[in-house]
């Protein structure tokens, strides 16, 4: 029997053994009664899934970077997380980095062979200069991964923090991680398409690493974002209701803040809702490690 014989993401699932004899109905009740499982196996991750929050968001705040390495359909989750980071939470590109086996054309069509190389995964990491203060994901479904593997097995050997996200437990990429996340969803409806219910809490669980991070470090004022771009007029939009809503002012004072902040949300806020100037403003969120609650909340003490 072959190694991936006993992959769970491989085997068959005999709830759909006759998904070629439904009609459109059927094939998108079944799929809505697998996905289903997809919530419940992400839950039974959630201790680790925090503790990948903690680390990242600690790193982050010493200057570090999330890194994640993947092929496929993985690579490819990993690379729209990251690439969706800048504009949600304001961040510099670099703070969020996904690496995909076979580089940026793997993005839209595969490249043969790539995902079988371990010399490339590392050699990967050495191109982003990865260092101890970098946390580096790997994500490989089912865990074995070879790209991957040789991926977390330099990170580690640099002394990076490493994760692993699979959908199999045991597997190799568990074994060579500091924290192991590997939600089991069970085998998907057609055998093997991992894009599926594995893809689904792929990117659950990328969700929350990257938010659950950003939040720890100040990027919200509960659950808005405030550390936002306001680079088209959508977002300038945004903002502004952002801040009427937040500080309780008229559009007509929104402006005049965001004007004498430059634009810069945060600052802003603090402005508006703990009465100071913008040089107290921005001392205050430098005291407060970015975070508005605490630097209005230092303010009124």
């Amino acid at each position: 029997m072959a190694p991936e014989d006993h992959l769970l993401t491989e085997a068959r699932n005999p709830a759909s053994d006759r998904i070629d004899m439904l009609d459109a109905a059927g094939i998108v009740r079944l799929m809505n009664v697998e996905d289903a499982k997809v919530v419940a196996a992400v839950r039974a991750e959630e201790a680790a899934i925090a503790r990948a929050v903690e680390v990242v968001a600690e790193r982050f705040r010493a200057g570090g970077r999330l890194i994640y390495a993947g092929a496929g359909t993985s690579g490819r989750l990993g690379v729209l997380d990251a690439s969706e980071c800048p504009p949600t939470f304001s961040t510099p590109p670099g703070m969020v980095v996904g690496l995909i086996a076979g580089g940026p054309t793997a993005l839209t069509r595969a490249v043969e062979g790539a995902e079988d190389d371990p010399t490339q995964g590392a050699s990967d990491l050495d191109g982003l200069g990865v260092t101890g203060k970098d946390v580096v994901v790997g994500i490989a479904t089912s865990g074995r991964t070879p790209y991957v593997l040789g991926a977390v097995e330099r990170a580690r050997a640099i002394g990076s923090t490493t994760v692993g996200i699979a959908c199999n437990k045991p597997s190799l990429l568990g074994d060579r991680v500091d924290i192991e996340i590997a939600p089991r969803v069970g085998p998907e409806i057609i055998a093997g398409s991992t894009r599926l219910k594995s893809g689904t809490a792929t990117k659950m669980v990328l969700n929350m690493i990257t938010t659950g991070a950003m939040v720890l470090i100040g990027k919200t004022f509960g659950n808005r974002m405030v550390d936002l771009q306001p680079t088209n007029q959508k977002l300038r939009i945004r903002t502004r209701r952002i801040l009427r809503e937040l500080a309780g002012v008229d559009d007509d004072r929104a402006r005049e803040l965001l004007d004498q902040a430059g634009g810069r949300l945060k600052p802003a806020l603090v402005m508006a809702m703990a009465g100071v100037d913008l040089a107290s403003a921005d001392r205050l969120l430098d005291d407060s490690a970015g975070q508005v609650r605490g630097a209005v909340e230092a303010a009124l003490r």
